[in-house]
């Protein structure tokens, strides 16, 4: 492809008209356009690169072909990170949220994730929200609490 859309396909595919398993696809909890969100983060740091979003045929593109595959919204179409900037995504891992409803894609990001030329897509977009020091929730005996 010469450019990081793919014309061929235009709009998200149904559930259940993909080769994406049978067993996968019933785990999934898309979104009334039939979307998945897509959390994506450098393997080996951690850092959280992006965020895209799949549904099922970009699912199974990305876990057949080694590549991400997104669905994007504003052009009903689906795209490969890369095709035309070179910074490519290559998965290492895809996993479920507990429900259903989101995925997290483990990648070795080459260069800039966003189209911005960041690193990240959330690189100096900061909203200075408040964050409460650690030392309080420890004290309190909260410290590595889960709600």
């Amino acid at each position: 492809m010469s450019s990081e859309t793919d014309p061929q396909n235009t709009a998200p595919a149904a559930a259940g008209t993909t080769a994406l398993p049978a067993d996968v696809a019933a785990l999934l909890k898309r979104d009334a356009s039939g979307l998945l969100a897509a959390i994506v983060q450098q393997h080996d740091s951690g850092e959280v690169l992006m965020l895209g979003w799949m549904d099922d045929e970009a699912l199974h593109r990305t876990l057949t072909t080694g590549r991400v595959t997104f669905y994007s919204r504003s052009r009903q179409e689906y795209w490969r990170k890369g095709d035309t900037s070179g910074h490519v995504q290559w998965v290492k891992s895809v996993a479920l949220d507990c429900d259903g409803d989101a995925l997290l894609v483990k990648v070795d990001q080459v260069g800039a994730a966003c189209h911005t030329g960041t690193r990240t897509c959330f690189d100096g977009r900061g909203l200075g929200a408040a964050a409460g020091p650690l030392e309080q929730a420890a004290a309190a005996g909260r410290a590595g609490e889960v709600r």
